[in-house]
């Protein structure tokens, strides 16, 4: 499985549902939490181009973006090969949430 990267802040429940979504897949993830560490937060936000809201998720090398998108890249079918080291859909063919 690729490395997974999850960005968060204390008590963000969009943070609680992907963290449960990638244990539900038994998922092993490092959870960064940018709420007190201003270092971490310009970091995150240099690695989502940008997006500053909390969770931001990274596999492997493709930036999957928030809650929402995980959950929209799950029920397209395209979360279990990206955890298994295939390449992720184009952004242009990813669902929108």
């Amino acid at each position: 499985m690729v490395q997974v990267d999850i960005y968060t802040t204390r008590y963000c429940p969009y943070c609680i549902a992907a963290k449960q979504l990638l244990s539900a897949k038994n998922v092993t993830f490092t959870e960064i939490d940018v709420g007190r560490d201003a270092a971490e937060r310009a970091r995150m936000i240099d690695r989502a181009h940008g997006r500053t809201t909390v969770p931001q998720i990274f596999i492997g090398s493709t930036h999957v973006g928030g809650c929402d998108e995980l959950y929209a890249l799950d029920e397209a079918g395209g979360l279990d090969p990206l955890l298994a080291g295939h390449e992720a859909p184009a952004a242009n063919e990813r669902p929108t949430a």
